[in-house]
Formats: C-alpha cells, sequence, structure tokens
C-alpha cells in the first residue's frame, strides 16, 4: 500500500511540475554565434536586455564554444516583448562589428515559443577607444566631489544661458538632469552621442521660444542603477540631490531657488528618479520631465505606490514621453499605468501630465535628444 502511495505522489508531483511550468508559459531561447576569425579557445560573451543576459554587461554571461568556431547559450524566460542583445569578446571596447568597423545595431529576437537563434559575426572591435571631438554651444562650469555620506562622489556640469552675468539682477530657473556626462558633449557621453541640450537650449533661448535657464547636469555613476530606482540607494541619492546639490548650485550661481523655478529630468532610469524626485519633494520641484521612464518593469513598481496614495492631489506637472521600438515597447504598459493612476487622483492630461508617443522611436540619446524642444518649451510654461 505504502509503495502505491509514494508511486501516486511521485506522479502527482510531476503532473503538477509540468502544470506549472506550462502555466509559467517559460520557453528555451538557444544562441549559437559563429564567428570564423576566433580561435576555439577565445572568450566570448553575449549580454542584453534581460538578467539572464546580463543587464548589457559585457563580460557578466559567457558562452560556451562547441567547436568549429562556434559558441553558444540556452536560457528559460516567459518575456514576449522584443529581446536585443550583443555578442563581446569580455568588452564594449571588443563587440561584434561589420565590415566597415562599426558597432553592430543590436541584435532582436522576439520569441514566445521555443527557438534557436543563429548568428554569424565576421568581425570584431580591436580594443582601442576611438577619439571622439568634444564640441559645447555655450558656457559650461564642471564641479568634483560633490557627495553626503550616503552617496559617491558625483561630478556635475553647469550649462549656463547665453546672457548669463550680464544682469547682476537677473535670476534664471534651473533644471537639474541625470546621466550629466550624456547631455552635452559627445566626448563624454557613453555612447558617443549626447543629448544636444546645448545646442536646443541655446536655439530656444536666442529665438525667444524660452525665457533663459541654468541646466544643472549630475554625471551618473556605477550604481547608476540602484540610485535611479526605489529603494535605500535611490533615497540617499534623492537627498543628495535636494540637500547637497541643489543648496550649492542656489549658493554659486543667481537663481531662483523657489520650486516653481525648479524642475528635474531624465530618461530611462533618470526618467524614473526624475519622477520620484517630483513626487517626494514637491516642496523643491514643481515639474518633472521623464523620457522613456521605468515606472513598472522587473522589479519596479512605481505604480503601486501612486494607486496607494492616499493625500491630496500633489502642485507637480509631468513630461512623459516614449517610443515604440525594442526596450521602448516593454516600457509602455508601465507609463500607461502611471498615466492612469494620476489621472485617478486628478491630475489632468495637456494640464499636468503632458504625455507622447513616438511610435519608430528607439531607446537612445539621438531620439531623446529630437524630443528635447518639446519637453523644454512645456516645463518652461511658468504659468501652469
Amino acid at each position: 500500500m505504502k509503495k502505491y502511495i509514494c508511486l501516486f505522489i511521485i506522479l502527482f508531483l510531476i503532473v503538477y511540475q509540468i502544470k506549472a511550468q506550462k502555466d509559467n508559459r517559460f520557453f528555451e531561447l538557444t544562441f549559437h554565434i559563429t564567428s570564423p576569425s576566433l580561435p576555439d579557445d577565445s572568450s566570448l560573451y553575449i549580454c542584453g536586455n534581460l538578467p539572464q543576459l546580463g543587464n548589457w554587461n559585457p563580460s557578466a554571461v559567457k558562452m560556451k564554444n562547441s567547436g568549429n568556431h562556434t559558441w553558444s547559450l540556452k536560457i528559460k524566460t516567459d518575456v514576449t516583448f522584443p529581446i536585443e542583445y550583443k555578442y563581446t569578446l569580455g568588452s564594449w571596447l571588443r563587440e561584434g562589428a561589420e565590415a566597415n568597423g562599426r558597432p553592430f545595431s543590436n541584435f532582436t529576437v522576439k520569441a514566445g515559443c521555443d527557438t534557436v537563434i543563429n548568428d554569424v559575426v565576421l568581425f570584431w572591435l580591436n580594443g582601442i577607444k576611438k577619439e571622439i571631438a568634444g564640441k559645447i554651444t555655450g558656457t559650461v562650469k564642471y564641479h568634483t566631489g560633490l557627495r553626503n555620506n550616503d552617496v559617491p562622489d558625483h561630478q556635475i556640469i553647469v550649462w549656463l544661458p547665453p546672457d548669463y552675468g550680464k544682469n547682476s539682477h537677473k535670476r534664471y530657473p534651473v533644471l537639474y538632469m541625470q546621466d550629466g556626462q550624456n547631455l552635452f558633449d559627445p566626448a563624454t557621453s557613453a555612447f558617443g552621442v549626447d543629448w544636444k541640450i546645448d545646442e536646443t537650449c541655446d536655439s530656444l533661448i536666442r529665438n525667444k521660444i524660452i525665457d533663459p535657464l541654468i541646466v544643472v547636469g549630475i554625471y551618473n555613476t556605477s550604481e547608476r542603477m540602484t540610485e535611479y530606482t526605489p529603494g535605500q540607494k535611490g533615497t540617499a541619492y534623492m537627498k543628495f540631490v535636494v540637500n547637497t546639490v541643489k543648496p550649492f548650485i542656489d549658493k554659486n550661481y543667481v537663481t531662483y531657488a523657489s520650486r516653481e523655478y525648479t524642475f528635474a529630468g531624465g530618461s530611462s532610469a533618470g526618467g524614473t528618479i526624475s519622477f520620484m524626485l517630483a513626487w517626494n519633494y514637491p516642496n523643491v520641484f514643481s515639474k518633472a520631465i521623464c523620457m522613456s521612464p521605468a515606472f513598472k518593469i522587473m522589479n519596479i513598481d512605481l505604480v503601486k505606490e501612486i494607486s496607494d496614495y492616499s493625500g491630496l492631489k500633489k502642485d507637480l506637472v509631468f513630461y512623459f514621453d516614449i517610443g515604440g521600438k525594442g526596450l521602448e515597447e516593454r516600457l509602455r504598459p508601465g507609463i500607461d499605468e502611471m498615466i492612469k493612476a494620476l489621472e485617478d487622483i486628478g491630475y489632468i492630461k495637456n494640464k499636468d501630465i503632458f504625455w507622447f508617443s513616438i511610435p519608430e522611436a528607439v531607446h537612445n540619446e539621438t531620439a531623446w535628444a529630437k524630443r528635447m524642444p518639446e519637453a523644454l518649451k512645456i516645463i518652461m510654461q511658468m504659468d501652469k
């Protein structure tokens, strides 16, 4: 009798496991890459927009050589959005390249079922970093060593409007932006392409489309993701911006220090923390630019915090936008849910929430640069 009971339990567990796997809809992706120019003892890596692919760390996920200049990796996932990935030899200076020496664009696969992917890479970057000519329109000032006990050193770059210093009585609004090294100068940008905020602001100001403003770019660090998202380090970073960076700027530059003239801005996770800065410090910030923000994805869920909020509507204005390709498609549902949660509190589109969808846009600096003029025009409308 005990024998049959044990057999029944084993069969039940097997059926339960099969059903659980079916219900979870996990499937297997098998990546094969062939590179005839590489010896079989080469270390080859894959990186992409999934934790199983290292979250774009170029040396985190090593592939296994299967002979004949081919490397392979299998992962299980349940995602249905497009998966983007690249191949490297351990760093971005050794990523797969085209015949002309340019890095490949992201490989993309949208599966939904067991899939085998076969890629071929014939060329690789040679490990030598290309020098990129820097160019900044207007006047910028650099400051180093800004920190507090809970946040590492952050460099900041301060862009000044064309008429700054010409009238000692004039003060300026301030836009505090994340990922400061990517904003003004292609030579410091992580990807060799900047947001061109200097050119954009200079043009809009000289053509009297917006009033002059100061733009403060706060450089990110190796702790970018944890500082720009909910959690202990995100909280510490917000306090750093409010209690260290802003007082430093107000002391050393002629600013309007009040909330009506103080804004936050950023993209991707930088857009997430910009929303958090305004939401958590409405006495400091009045508006936030959130381009391609991560509101509800992976372990991030800011939507729940807003949905659970039971206080009075906060006096804030938000600019949201999103593209439609690659990671943008994955971020879109969280933005839709955030807008709905804000509307339930009383925020109104085209008054408190300005929302733009650009279906052809991807997730990069070039796309955000194109949208920056509209964002600046909206937040610089002082009368809400």
